[in-house]
This record gives C-alpha cells, sequence and structure tokens, in this order.
C-alpha cells in the first residue's frame, strides 16, 4: 500500500464543469439531490437479495437509508462575518479575512470583547497596505485595524474600536461580510447570511460552512428522531484552508491547516455506547471524531497532558504504529477519565489531521457529505474511506446523472 506521504494529487484530480458548481442553494434545503453509497449492500437478511451499489433519491429520505439507533454527528459550529473590507485615503481597497482569534484565544471570549482583539488574518491587496492604521466609522463608533507581524500568507492583526457598548460580535454583525467560497464567482447576498448556516449552528468561530449539514431540515431531523436515531452535536470551527485544492504534487509537501475543535463529556459516553454506529454529518465531524482516537493515544502515554500537548499533529496517524493496538474504546475512555480528573465537561484543542488513502478509520462508520472540489484534502478523506476506484465510480455517477457540486450542491451518503 502506497504511503499517505507519497501520494501524487493529480491522481486525485476530475475534470469539473462550471455549470455543475451550484452558485445557490435550492429554495427547499431538502429537496436536494443524495446520493446512497453501499458497499457489499444486501436487503435485510437475506443475503441472496443483492441492492444497488449506488442509487439515486432526495436528502428527505435519508432516514429511511440509516440504520435504526445511529449515531448522527453534527458540527454546531456557525460561520462569522469575517471578511472586512477598509478603503484607503488613496482609494485602494484593502480585505482582512479574520481566520482565528489570538488574544484571547478564546473564541467565546474574543467575540464579547468591548475595546479591542487580536487576529491571524489573511491579508487581500496586502502590498497597498504599508502600515498605517485603516479606519471604519459610523456615528457613535470608531473601528480601526493595525498589523502587528507578518508571516508570509498570513498576517496577525489589532482591531480596536472607541465605544464598550459594542462587542467584537457586533462590530462583525455589522462592518463584515459573509466570506461564501470564492468558486462560486459571485458576490455575497443577503440570502446567504441565512442559506449559509445550517439550521443548527449555535457556536460562532467558522469562516466557512460546515456544507453537508446545508441540507438539514426541521422535518428532517424529525423523520430521524422518529426512527430513534440519536443526534448529536461536536464543533470544530472551519478554517479558509479546508476547501483549497491542494497545490503541491506530493502530499508530503501539503501544510494542513489548524482548527479548533470540542466535545462535550456526554457525547464521548455517547460514542463509545454506539460503537460501529456511528454516522458524522460532514468532513469536519469526520476529522473531529478521528481526531478523538488520537488524543485518547496521546493519553495512554501522557496521562496528564494540556490541552495544548493534546492538539492532534498532521502525520500522527501514519507515524506510531503502537497507537494502532490502542482500541477505541480504551481511547475514548482515556478521555472520560481525563475529563473527570481535569473537572472538564468540554475539551477544547486543536487538529490538523490528514485523512488520506491508507488512513484506518477508528470511530466514523458513515458520512454524509457533499462533492467536493478535484485535487482537495476532502475528497483525499472520501477516497481513503471508500477506495480510489469507488470515489471515480460516485464522482462519475454524479456528473452523469446532474448532482450539483461544491458547498451549495447536492449530497452523499456513504456507508
Amino acid at each position: 500500500m502506497i504511503k499517505a506521504q507519497e501520494i501524487s494529487i493529480e491522481d486525485f484530480n476530475y475534470e469539473l464543469p462550471n455549470d455543475r458548481i451550484a452558485k445557490f442553494p435550492l429554495p427547499q434545503r431538502d429537496q436536494s439531490k443524495l446520493l446512497v453509497y453501499r458497499r457489499h449492500a444486501r436487503a435485510g437478511d437475506n443475503p441472496n437479495i443483492q441492492l444497488p451499489e449506488i442509487a439515486a433519491s432526495r436528502f428527505s429520505q435519508i432516514d429511511t437509508f440509516l440504520p435504526d439507533n445511529a449515531l448522527l454527528m453534527f458540527n454546531n459550529t456557525k460561520v462569522i462575518q469575517a471578511r472586512l473590507v477598509f478603503q484607503k485615503t488613496t482609494g485602494a481597497s484593502i480585505e482582512i479575512f479574520c481566520l482565528e482569534p489570538k488574544e484571547p484565544s478564546d473564541y467565546a471570549q474574543t467575540f464579547v470583547q468591548n475595546r479591542s482583539c487580536t487576529w491571524l488574518c489573511m491579508v487581500g491587496n496586502s502590498k497597498r497596505w504599508k502600515g498605517e492604521r485603516l479606519l471604519r466609522q459610523i456615528d457613535n463608533l470608531q473601528f480601526t485595524v493595525a498589523r502587528i507581524a507578518n508571516y508570509g500568507d498570513t498576517h496577525l492583526v489589532r482591531f480596536e474600536w472607541d465605544n464598550p457598548d459594542w462587542s467584537f460580535a457586533d462590530i462583525l454583525e455589522q462592518f463584515g461580510e459573509l466570506p461564501i467560497p470564492p468558486y462560486l464567482n459571485r458576490q455575497t447576498e443577503e440570502s446567504d447570511k441565512e442559506t449559509y448556516q445550517t439550521i443548527y449552528s449555535k457556536i460562532k468561530g467558522s469562516v466557512a460552512a460546515p456544507t453537508a449539514g446545508l441540507h438539514f431540515t426541521d422535518a428532517v431531523l424529525d423523520s430521524l428522531k422518529k426512527k430513534h436515531i440519536e443526534l448529536e452535536e461536536l464543533t470544530l470551527h472551519v478554517g479558509a484552508g479546508t476547501f483549497k485544492p491542494v497545490k503541491a504534487d506530493r502530499l508530503a509537501e501539503h501544510e494542513m491547516h489548524t482548527e479548533c475543535i470540542s466535545v462535550k463529556k456526554s457525547t464521548v459516553e455517547k460514542l463509545l455506547s454506539h460503537a460501529g454506529q456511528v454516522f458524522a454529518v460532514g468532513t469536519t465531524s469526520v476529522r473531529t471524531l478521528e481526531s478523538l482516537y488520537y488524543i485518547g493515544s496521546i493519553l495512554e502515554k501522557n496521562p496528564d497532558a494540556s490541552p495544548h500537548e493534546l492538539a492532534v499533529a498532521q502525520w500522527m496517524p501514519y507515524q506510531s504504529p503502537n497507537q494502532l493496538v490502542l482500541s477505541v474504546s480504551k481511547s475514548l475512555q482515556n478521555i472520560l477519565d481525563y475529563m473527570t480528573r481535569t473537572h472538564l465537561a468540554t475539551l477544547t484543542t486543536h487538529t490538523r489531521i490528514l485523512i488520506a488513502p491508507g488512513y484506518e478509520f477508528k470511530i466514523v462508520n458513515g458520512i454524509i457529505t457533499n462533492f467536493h472540489q478535484p485535487k482537495s484534502t476532502l475528497l483525499l478523506l472520501i477516497s481513503a474511506f471508500i477506495g480510489d476506484l469507488d470515489w471515480r465510480k460516485i464522482y462519475d455517477y454524479a456528473l452523469a446523472h446532474n448532482f450539483r457540486f461544491l458547498s451549495y450542491g447536492d449530497s452523499s451518503l456513504l456507508m
């Protein structure tokens, strides 16, 4: 088997016509198409009845394909209006894209700041910003931004404002724009503020939506509950790097972005009781769930690790064969024991996990996900889950049957 680091990104390329990229969502979320993939599928207990490996349906019917008593995991992150545009006195436009908070570094704390905060940002038209403070204002507020440090593609930026009645969350609501994906090739519209959020989004922090969740409606959630499918939430704040194609020729040259994850103690307990029945809504949920196994592995060796030391590195799943001996239940139990000892109701840390062919899935048994860009880490994750030949088979089927692609497109259920 080829090592993940040796993978050629060109092997995960396919032709995606522009007219197959959904520029807007459907009027009714759950009327999107659903591709259902089942390897070696059988009907009920009868081994003689073969079901189609790939079938097409509507998302509103997804409850009919999920097994009873499954645990469905949702990412409850909420997209922030992270794009801020400033005009210099010369007329030049400077775009600042907030990536992650640095001072304070806690998402909840940074949004309630009422004087200043510091973020790691991307800066558009950076060469025209010579270091002067940029300014925007309305009647009762003056809002300024200064660049503190330059790290190449990213910049440390300090925001300050002169009215303590305004929180940073208020600032973003007033001055920010929702950062819809660049491949939509259009400006953000007012409707995106609703359609580019999942109906269960709660925790502010993402700069991109966990798009598999955009198909869910209250009616779909009700149908799942009636089937006794348990719904549970976790949080991964989606970074700007999630949907970017890999530019390196070999995967070893690609650097994964860091993302903040939060998981409740009660969620870990439910994962322990639903072994073999865990379905992840979206690749962000997959990355969070699979990261838990490696967090438990770290705790196996270092039971008193700090939250910082629990961060999952990009190549960790491929570097330590000793970790493969640890059972999933033991790994999750390590997390529970740690949270009990440290009186934690919620575990918060970071992950850079890269899931690519050669990866052995530990916790996730099924994935609900959209159709992803060519040469993206998301497509690598799908290939790792179902196999190289099968991802091509699925994507060929979707293209041949007029499925809509990317963030506002249709979805698939992979089992």
